[in-house]
């Protein structure tokens, strides 16, 4: 029998709050982080994002330190991670794995007229300012898959753990809205000019957002508000660059194979984080998948239309909201859907509702054709 791995405490920065409860109160008031913004430096034209401004972020981040020796992105995960640190009972040790999750970092380095050398555009060179701030001693370990890559963090954290090489690790997500980021998803025309409307009839594409989030996992098993790691997976259908499987193909195995682990039938999970991006194919994609593994019954959100799709940092983000999910036994809806626009009769969730969660499903796909399904539990 396999040893349990949990999550025991998490830490969130994004446009609604620089905690975690801000930002769940800030979601049981139904309020959403996207806004149109008019900004030439990012965009010739106006567009809805969900930014964090830079001046609260220097204003949060000097209690921990210098905020002109720290580009953005960099202050914006190490505040999360300084909750995250502070809200566990089990120290840094020698054992402690920092694994990093994000698609491009500090990318915006490399525009004109930033104050910071171009090198730190480099992942690595992210990684390391992290662990260093925090005297991680153990080499960063960094996940850059596309979209998964939050989440998928958290199973090669679990994985690493259960297999002896740390006895614990804190997992970090975060990414920006830059030009760079911006007019690449302008390139394939699948910004949305409205808000974004994930699984809705009327959705016109993605609304990016910016944010960073954090876990710590552990085997040992916290005093409160326990939740277990059962079941992961993740399965690259290889379908195409950018365009998700036709089929649900690669979601489909990576639900599947975190199901065998975690010993679980589909009908017993209570809640589904799921994707969600508001794109024509990805929308209806995972409602294939879902209705492949008789899911269509099961209560499902996206949180897209809250904090925009905030890339690497979506998974691990909407992972810390499922969790507050679980702790409160309340279900919230999918921000922005209003007609069902996918061709399976998934259960969107449109209200709140107060219920209990013992097994929530996070699930996310990314460009590449790589898809990730982890399995939550809370234990007594």
């Amino acid at each position: 029998m396999k040893e349990p791995c949990y999550i025991s405490a998490t830490g969130l920065v994004t446009p609604l709050g620089f905690s975690v409860q801000d930002n769940f109160n800030s979601l049981l008031e139904n309020t959403s982080a996207l806004t149109l913004y008019e900004n030439k430096a990012i965009s010739e034209t106006p567009f809805y994002a969900a930014l964090l401004s830079e001046e609260k972020i220097n204003l949060n981040f000097q209690q921990l330190g210098n905020p002109s020796s720290y580009t953005k992105l960099e202050k914006m995960m190490l505040l999360s991670m300084a909750q995250t640190i502070a809200a566990t009972e089990i120290p840094i040790s020698e054992k402690t794995a920092l694994v990093v999750a994000t698609t491009k970092g500090n990318v915006d380095a490399l525009d004109t007229g930033n104050p910071f050398e171009k090198s730190r555009a480099y992942l690595p060179t992210l990684a390391k300012k992290l662990a260093d701030f925090y005297n991680v001693k153990t080499e960063p370990i960094i996940v850059s898959n596309a979209c998964v890559s939050g989440i998928l963090a958290v199973a090669v954290a679990k994985r690493m753990i259960l297999n002896g090489l740390y006895d614990n690790a804190i997992v970090v997500a975060g990414d920006l809205v830059t030009k760079f980021t911006l007019s690449g998803f302008q390139s394939f025309n699948a910004l949305s000019n409205v808000p974004c409307k994930p699984y809705s009839k009327y959705r016109k594409g993605i609304t990016l957002g910016e944010a960073a989030a954090s876990v710590f996992i552990s085997k040992e098993k916290p005093a409160n508000n326990a939740v277990e790691i059962i079941g992961e997976a993740s399965c690259n259908d290889a379908n195409h660059i950018s365009g998700p499987s036709r089929t649900g193909e690669g979601l489909y195995k990576s639900i599947a194979a975190a199901l065998q682990e975690a010993k679980v039938e589909a009908t017993e999970i209570d809640f589904i984080s799921a994707h969600g991006t508001a794109t024509v194919y990805n929308d209806e994609m995972e409602s294939i998948a879902f209705t492949r593994q008789h899911m269509q019954h099961i209560p499902l959100h996206s949180l897209k239309g809250v904090f925009g799709h905030t890339l690497g940092a979506s998974g691990l983000l909407e992972t810390v909201i499922g969790l507050e999910m679980m702790k409160y036994n309340t279900m919230l809806p999918s921000f922005g859907f209003d007609e069902l626009g996918v061709s399976k009769p998934l259960h969107i969730l449109q209200q709140k509702e107060h219920k209990k969660i013992d097994i929530l499903l996070k699930t996310a796909s990314g460009f590449g054709g790589c898809n990730t399904a982890v399995l939550f539990k809370k234990v007594s």
